[in-house]
């Protein structure tokens, strides 16, 4: 088979092997099957919300924070020169970045067990409580705290009742998380959407297709190469 003949394979089936990408790419939705059989418990953010920052205060150069994931994590960097702190569920200190980028969470905290299950499906140890003082550890140098948070997402696999059309896009609530930086009390604010199915980004696909256009060149090359002799 002669290169052309061989981009002109290529092209053909590109579509189809998008689709498959597309399919493989998709995050896993709470409860659906994993390749084990089990079903997955409080994993993994819906393709159908967005969260959005809206705004932090107080306002902090060097302090930056995004959601990951559609609504599933927070990234928090700290290069303010400042301690930025994280309050958990009921107003205790959950987490905090030192101005050096030690980052520490709080063993005390409620929240630093409640966040490690989508919809909080944990037992809090005894240990653990809010009107306790705090127990801080290490776990990281990098100057940044990255976590999930109960309040930027929607706490039911269940469609939220404001949303009355699937297909249209719809503010499920505005939520904030309660942080401090420097000693000066604010939060980040944000607000959840329902999003219909046509809103999803095809990165996934995106990625294939120049994967497989890479494929071929480097295939077309490699023909060339061998079939130097060979009228195009």
């Amino acid at each position: 088979m002669r290169p052309r003949q061989i981009l002109a394979l290529l092209a053909v089936l590109a579509p189809a092997s998008l689709g498959s990408v597309q399919a493989a790419g998709a995050a896993p939705q709470p409860g659906a099957p994993t390749e084990s059989g089990s079903p997955i418990e409080d994993q993994g953010s819906n393709y159908n919300y967005r969260s959005y920052i809206t705004y932090v205060n107080p306002k902090a150069p060097g302090l930056d924070v995004e959601v990951l994931e559609f609504a599933d994590r927070i990234l928090l960097r700290n290069h303010t020169g400042k301690t930025v702190t994280i309050y958990g569920y009921e107003g205790e200190p959950y987490a905090r970045v030192q101005p050096n980028g030690t980052t520490e969470d709080n063993l005390r905290s409620p929240a630093t067990y409640l966040n490690t299950s989508f919809y909080a499906n944990v037992k809090v140890p005894e240990s653990a409580s809010a009107s306790f003082p705090a127990k801080w550890v290490t776990i990281d140098r990098t100057g940044q705290f990255e976590w999930h948070d109960h309040r930027i997402h929607y706490m039911s696999p269940v469609t939220p009742p404001i949303v009355k059309d699937k297909g249209k896009r719809t503010l499920v609530f505005d939520w904030e998380v309660p942080i401090s930086v420097g000693g000066q009390k604010g939060a980040i604010h944000g607000a959840l959407y329902w999003v219909p199915e046509g809103s999803k980004t095809p990165t996934a696909a995106i990625v294939a297709f120049v994967a497989i256009l890479a494929l071929a060149l480097a295939f077309v090359l490699v023909v060339r190469r061998h079939r130097s002799g060979e009228a195009w």
